[in-house]
């Protein structure tokens, strides 16, 4: 399975913000910590706020910040609310192409019980866990951790 970068680019804000947790910042600050397109991540940033898990300000001295502590933000939470579908092969699309073979075929059996097997490690895990070691992670994203 791949998520789509918009999963991806959410969980890389999140990252972001719970490393940096000195405020609100810009989008163009996460933009430029990861080399990402402004474009995408303003689209992203609505999505985790309209989840709940980011606050915005427009404006002057507007941004962005959590709206959660990074413990009560569950990856696997995430990532099923981001991801528009989980189909690992056709045969489980909803309306997808009926293949020969499916009457008599245990592979999408196997494919979901692979699915879920992904999604419940993701569980066991939170925000805070990806940003445990943020004095590694402040200098990657370029963000000074005294000041933060």
């Amino acid at each position: 399975m791949r998520m789509t970068l918009h999963t991806d680019y959410a969980l890389r804000m999140l990252i972001y913000l719970a490393t940096r947790r000195d405020g609100a910042c810009t989008v163009n600050d996460v933009a430029g910590a990861y080399g990402l397109s402004r474009n995408h991540l303003l689209k992203v940033a609505q999505t985790l706020r309209d989840l709940g898990l980011v606050e915005t300000t427009r404006g002057r001295a507007g941004g962005i910040r959590l709206a959660r502590a990074p413990r009560e933000i569950g990856v696997g939470a995430l990532v099923r609310a981001t991801e528009e579908e989980f189909s690992l092969a056709e045969c489980m699309q909803a309306g997808g192409r009926a293949c020969a073979i499916s009457p008599a075929c245990r592979l999408k059996g196997m494919l979901h019980e692979a699915l879920g097997a992904f999604l419940s490690v993701l569980d066991k895990y939170t925000l805070a866990d990806i940003v445990r070691d943020r004095a590694s992670l402040g200098p990657l994203l370029g963000i000074d951790l005294a000041a933060a």
